[in-house]
């Protein structure tokens, strides 16, 4: 996977922060969605997604570990 590349979001990590009901809702309504990769950081891959909010997709990102997502196309 790279940077460009599109992923659905398949599962919600088990461990988000605690005290963050916003987090788990925003990742809720993420499922099933495609987004392309916006970065990467260690184990986890940044994905924009503001517009699941309304708001231009830069606005709002998470980070989440490879195997709650599946590739699903290649930005050549």
């Amino acid at each position: 996977m790279k940077i460009g590349d599109k992923v659905r979001i398949i599962a919600i990590p088990p461990r988000l922060p605690e005290g963050e009901i916003r987090t788990r809702s925003l990742f809720e309504m993420c499922i099933g969605r495609i987004f392309p990769i916006a970065g990467f950081q260690g184990n986890f891959i940044e994905l924009e997604v503001g517009e699941v909010l309304g708001r231009e997709a830069c606005m709002e990102s998470i980070w989440i570990e490879p195997e709650h997502v599946e590739l699903v196309g290649i930005d050549p």
